[in-house]
């Protein structure tokens, strides 16, 4: 194997790696999103965890995170809370961040 092979199967390995990390970063940030949520709805707590799954579920539904954003928008809304676009927007950004901290910690 050359250099060059080395070089581009480590290339390859490090993006499948990073692949990994950002899809588990995503599904506990949906995790996270999805508790945040539960407890502004002011679920009981058996009911929190079965939310947080129907949360992390629902970005199976198409690329991207508007199938998420839309759902927990939806039942934010449902539920007679006013929450702004930017302030969901926002705390999925924030959420997001602390998701990929935790997963580089082994958390």
């Amino acid at each position: 194997m050359t250099t060059f092979d080395k070089r581009e199967q480590g290339f390859e390995s490090k993006f499948a790696l990073d692949q990994e990390q950002e899809f588990k970063a995503v599904a506990r940030r949906n995790r996270l999103l999805g508790e945040w949520a539960a407890d502004k709805m002011g679920l009981a707590d058996e009911r929190r965890a079965d939310y947080a799954k129907a949360v992390v579920k629902s970005d199976f539904e198409q690329p991207g995170d508007e199938d998420v954003y839309r759902k927990v928008m939806q039942d934010l809304e449902g539920s007679g809370l006013g929450v702004r676009e930017s302030e969901l927007r926002s705390k999925m950004d924030e959420l997001m961040a602390v998701a990929r901290e935790q997963i580089k910690n082994g958390e």
